[in-house]
């Protein structure tokens, strides 16, 4: 913690007037964001604000059609998918994007596909080179699985699995993958209260353990209030809030735009 603490301030990701148009929708307008090392970020907004799009714009889904983007100070505006995840930028998704008849051990190996370089030369010499690769993998793989408690499911089928051990799997995956910064998109969808907070703890215990800087998508404010060092509100596309996470929330801009989806609600 006291090599984060000395780097507190250096920004890992900037955002730089990011604009993304689809058709004739522009879904991103000018947006700036800069995400200081070691902490919980918070991006929220109501459905459609905006979020999605911009974390698809980060992770090179859909690259920004005007402005920049910045991670650790290289620009990664055009790198495909793979290519930022090779930076050290890992996520997971709202809806749970496991592969459904795989145990969770698998799956959780799956994150580490980034660091798998299959050659000829591996599979000749596999039973010294290969499979000490692999060793190596399933090494990393059983630290996460320890982190997040899931020893007693590591060989269940992720099909068989709660909702709430879904997400935690989906998380282990990521971490895997040894991310210098991650994104977790509405980790807390579908849960209920103690698989919230179940998760909560999961989160903060990964950072600390792994020095990670986070940006959080989430829709629950109770999480990101409790949690996030600092937010950034999109409403249409348009940053419309950013602070400490309760001033952000309690921005009146904020509340109007959120006070209908309420009353929707009720």
């Amino acid at each position: 913690m006291s090599d984060q603490h000395a780097a507190a301030g250096e920004q890992v990701l900037v955002c730089d007037n990011v604009s993304r148009w689809f058709g004739g929708l522009q879904a991103l307008k000018s947006i700036s964001i800069s995400v200081r090392r070691g902490e919980i970020f918070g991006l929220v907004g109501p459905n459609g604000s905006g979020k999605t799009t911009l974390v698809n714009a980060v992770t090179g889904f859909y690259p920004p059609q005007e402005g920049d983007i910045r991670f650790l100070g290289t620009s990664i505006n055009r790198m495909k998918p793979h290519r930022v995840a090779m930076q050290g930028i890992a996520r997971t998704f709202q809806n749970v994007a496991l592969f459904r008849g795989m145990s969770v051990l698998e799956n959780i190996l799956l994150g580490r596909h980034i660091f798998m370089r299959p050659s000829a030369l591996a599979s000749l010499f596999y039973w010294w080179w290969a499979q000490k690769e692999e060793i190596a993998h399933r090494e990393k793989a059983e630290e996460i699985i320890d982190l997040l408690q899931l020893e007693s499911v590591r060989d269940e089928p992720v099909d068989v699995i709660p909702l709430g051990m879904q997400k935690r799997v989906e998380l282990a995956r990521a971490l895997c993958a040894e991310p210098k910064f991650l994104i977790l998109d509405e980790p807390m969808a579908g849960m209920n209260q103690e698989e919230k907070e179940y998760m909560v703890r999961f989160i903060l215990d990964a950072q600390e353990a792994l020095g990670l800087t986070v940006l959080l998508l989430e829709h629950h404010m109770d999480v990101v209030t409790a949690i996030c060092d600092r937010v950034v509100v999109l409403n249409n596309g348009e940053k419309i809030a950013e602070g400490p996470a309760r001033e952000a929330i309690n921005d009146p801009a904020v509340v109007a735009a959120y006070i209908g989806k309420r009353h929707d609600a009720a």
